[in-house]
């Protein structure tokens, strides 16, 4: 993603108003707790990371914050109002918006038309409006256009706008998935390993693309990530799971040093001694 320096750094000071505050969060699939009494709260213009090696709970905690899981014990709060019991496509409309872990794009759509359907959700004209072809109709899908070409230059694909989703190299396809989220037009945006196949170039690109968003759109953003360079570069916290449970929450260098997060990425044997590159 290329975009220019920004003077925004990481480390800035946090905000006292959480846009999310989970509390509690515990979720069991039968006999099997995937994650376990989690608490967790992402500051106003924020930019936090939640990392932990495979299987610690990472998704399934996005996904609960998102309503595709309904906690088994627990509340999501988005600016204070309680979101846990909404579906879905509501809590998008009221702010929270996601790309996946594997990329899920309309392929057979257009890049223009990928991020327009992201905009239904706060379009007013409704389905009479949308048949009549009303005036208003008109012009909602005219501004709802041109505010996708502008999201698709800002991701720096705006030269793909017509060509179909599945055409789009894997990048590309990373960048649009961004572009669909923000014509949410979200208070928190949730990026799920947005640098996966990504080169160390783009990679590092991409953290000053996050600090760049979280300015230009008035967003905190929440990521998942194992490219520890980019979480260490571009995050103010950091939340750590393992096996489903909070084991460290602070600063980059704090989590860089803890050694109870070390351990849980290379075991007790890789602890002794250890010099590694969190």
């Amino acid at each position: 993603m290329t975009v220019e320096e920004t003077a925004a750094p990481a480390g800035a000071p946090l905000s006292d108003v959480n846009r999310i505050s989970a509390e509690r969060i515990t979720i069991r699939f039968g006999g099997l707790t995937a994650v376990d009494d989690v608490s967790f709260t992402v500051p106003d213009k924020s930019v936090v990371s939640l990392i932990g090696p495979n299987g610690a709970g990472k998704t399934t905690f996005f996904n609960v914050l998102t309503g595709l899981y309904r906690p088994t014990l627990g509340r999501v709060f988005l600016d204070g109002k309680d979101v846990t019991a909404l579906p879905p496509h509501r809590i998008a409309q009221v702010g929270l918006a996601r790309t996946f872990q594997n990329i899920r794009l309309f392929n057979l759509m257009t890049a223009e038309e990928n991020v327009m359907v992201a905009m239904h959700s706060h379009m007013k004209s409704g389905i009479v409006g949308t048949v009549l072809r009303t005036p208003r109709q008109r012009r909602e899908e005219r501004e709802g256009k041109e505010f996708a070409r502008e999201l698709l230059d800002y991701v720096g694909i705006g030269k793909t706008r017509d060509e179909y989703a599945r055409n789009l190299s894997y990048g590309d396809q990373r960048r649009l998935e961004v572009a669909r989220a923000l014509a949410l037009r979200p208070k928190v945006l949730l990026l799920d390993e947005p640098t996966a196949g990504m080169n160390p170039q783009e990679s590092a690109q991409f953290v000053q693309f996050v600090r760049k968003v979280r300015t230009d759109y008035d967003v905190s953003v929440l990521l998942i990530e194992h490219d520890m360079s980019v979480v260490m570069e571009v995050s103010e916290r950091i939340t750590v799971l393992d096996r489903g449970t909070k084991i460290a929450e602070g600063l980059p260098q704090e989590i860089r040093e803890n050694e109870q997060v070390i351990e849980a990425y290379l075991g007790k044997t890789g602890t002794e001694g250890y010099g590694v590159d969190l």
